[in-house]
């Protein structure tokens, strides 16, 4: 299975920020991510199925590739895999596409498996966009900054 390189960093970065599993030898991702230019803002959790998960809002295309491109992540793609020279990151996206979710996941197992340097049992990156509408109290899960057509605010608002 092959996986889109765009975010390959942000998947160590989970490892950093479970509490409850074993860390990985990779330096601190999620500062250096919330950094980029572009990047709108970053959650990391842990599923229900054990699954470590990281949320990166960006603006567009071009913050995504700035991260992409970032000296971190490049040498964290290098760890990871050999590079492909045909492969030409976010090549379907189009360059005003908006914002873009990038959803990282990983699970950790008790030993890699064969010809692989780390310990998961599922690794996947998953790209989205807002769709309109929605509904929120109080705030929202993607920063304010992401703007979502016809997304409503029911919070009640302050008394004068």
């Amino acid at each position: 299975m092959k996986l889109e390189r765009i975010a390959v960093a942000t998947l160590f970065a989970l490892t950093l920020t479970a509490q409850t599993q074993p860390q990985l030898p990779f330096p601190d991702l999620v500062g250096p991510l919330k950094a980029t230019p572009g990047c709108l803002g970053v959650e990391t959790a842990r599923s229900a199925s054990g699954k470590m998960v990281i949320f990166a809002w960006f603006e567009d295309k071009k913050a995504v590739m700035r991260w992409y491109n970032s000296e971190l992540h490049q040498q964290l793609v290098k760890m990871a895999a050999p590079p492909d020279p045909n492969h030409v990151p976010l090549a379907g996206i189009a360059d005003d596409s908006g914002p873009i979710l990038a959803i990282a996941s990983l699970t950790l197992s008790n030993q890699p498996p064969k010809g692989s340097p780390l310990p998961v049992s599922q690794i996947a990156i998953e790209l989205y966009q807002p769709l309109p509408g929605g509904v929120f109290v109080g705030s929202r899960f993607a920063p304010n900054s992401v703007k979502v057509p016809g997304m409503r605010d029911f919070s009640p608002q302050p008394s004068k």
